[in-house]
């Protein structure tokens, strides 16, 4: 099994890293979309405050089912549509402090067992607690470079 410190310590530390790229984006195009179906800065980030929480939910059911059943999570209809530019960006920054912080305590709390716990994913072949963890760290790094190319478009400044 990986060890699960340094992924837990890069978890803990990607809302410093995010929040400062995101108060690196001028004010004027942080709600800018690049083009109509893609996201803004600002769409990105406040996405990525939502996320905690359903990760720890996941979490809670393959620790405590013994057959768990995972299902896709993806952005819905209206996110996708642009609900999330209105969004208090402020907001959504301190939800994402406050729930990642309450994220890292649990992962802190598993035991290597709890890290190779396993579920059926409906989109993968074989899915654990480790692998969950570090798709969400990726998914989280994603979203914080399309925010960086968003910041650095030259054609915007």
């Amino acid at each position: 099994m990986n060890n699960p410190q340094p992924l837990i310590a890069a978890l803990a530390g990607a809302p410093e890293i995010i929040i400062g790229l995101v108060r690196e984006v001028p004010p004027q195009n942080l709600k800018r979309r690049p083009s109509p179906n893609k996201w803004s800065a600002h769409e990105h980030v406040c996405h990525i405050s939502t996320i905690d929480a359903p990760y720890l939910a996941r979490l809670e059911l393959m620790l405590s089912d013994p057959s768990p059943q995972i299902t896709p999570m993806s952005a819905s209809p209206e996110e996708e549509a642009g609900a999330l530019l209105n969004v208090d960006l402020d907001e959504a920054l301190a939800l994402y402090v406050v729930e990642r912080a309450r994220l890292v305590k649990r992962l802190r709390q598993l035991s290597e067992a709890d890290w190779q716990r396993t579920a059926a994913h409906e989109e993968y072949s074989y899915y654990s607690v480790w692998i969950m963890f570090r798709q969400l760290l990726l998914h989280e790094m994603q979203h914080a470079y399309r925010i960086e190319e968003l910041r650095l478009k030259k054609h915007w400044l």
